[in-house]
This record gives structure tokens, sequence and C-alpha cells, in this order.
């Protein structure tokens, strides 16, 4: 706690799911025709941690009402999640193929979002607040097609 009685605390926090707008799941869709393919970069092996969007909000409640100031709390419920089980659940939806792609293809931030192996852990945070993740992971909200149009 600070001089004004402010707790400091910071959160990382993932690829969050169930929090596509339309307009999110149409830019997917039109990327991934664009492609003729839902794609990933190289063998599809790097992955990505992701949170359903209700439990990282559980999350920031406990760490309110819980956490110790200065606390970092890690909002992971998917510890790492393969980009090509991502490319295929997404293909399955559009009726496109999940292929590797090569990089130039994606351009800008996607490539290294998409090359880049980014596992994390949210064990410490679960052991300090008493936090499990619930709700659906990355791939199981994706096969509920609430994201696509």
């Amino acid at each position: 706690m600070d001089s004004d009685g402010v707790i400091h605390l910071a959160f990382v926090v993932p690829s969050v799911s169930e929090a596509a707008t339309r307009t999110d799941a149409r830019a997917i869709e039109t990327f991934a025709a664009g492609l003729a393919g839902s794609g990933y970069i190289g063998d599809g092996s790097s992955r990505w941690p992701a949170v359903h969007v209700k439990d990282a909000a559980s999350l920031y409640r406990l760490a309110i009402e819980q956490a110790p100031a200065g606390a970092i709390l890690n909002a992971v419920g998917d510890e790492g999640v393969p980009v090509r089980e991502i490319a295929e659940a997404i293909g399955r939806h559009l009726n496109l193929p999940a292929r590797s792609l090569p990089a130039k293809e994606y351009g800008g931030m996607l490539v290294p979002l998409l090359s880049r192996d980014q596992p994390a852990s949210s064990t410490i945070t679960q052991e300090l607040l008493g936090w499990k993740p619930t709700h659906p992971g990355l791939i199981e909200d994706i096969e509920q097609g609430h994201y696509f149009i």
C-alpha cells in the first residue's frame, strides 16, 4: 500500500477467450479466406497461453479482495495451446484446411505472435489466492462457434 492507501498489483493476462466481437470474427474469417486456409507458422507447435474472460474477471475480484500489495498475478487458464490446434479449430468452423503458411503471408504483428513459444503458468497465482479457472479453455470456446458469423 502506498502513502495514498493504494495497493499496487500487476496482472499478466494472455489471450482472452469469449471476448471476440462480431468484428473480430469477421476479420478472422476474411483473413483465413484470403489465404485459402487457417494458417500457422512452421509446424505450429508454438504455444499461446489463454484465459476465459469470466475466469479473468474472477481473478480480478479475488485480487482486489485478497492479493498482497505488489503481487504479480498470472491470469492463465490454458498454459499453452499449440497454434496449430487453434488454426485447426478455426478451420473447422470456416470449412478451410489448417496448414503451415510462410511468415511473409502474415506480416506485421502476427509473425512474432504466431511463431514465438509463449507458455505461461498461473500456479503461483492459484496457490496465493485459491483461484481456479473453471470456464472453457480456448479450443473448447472456439468450438462453441460464437466467434464466427
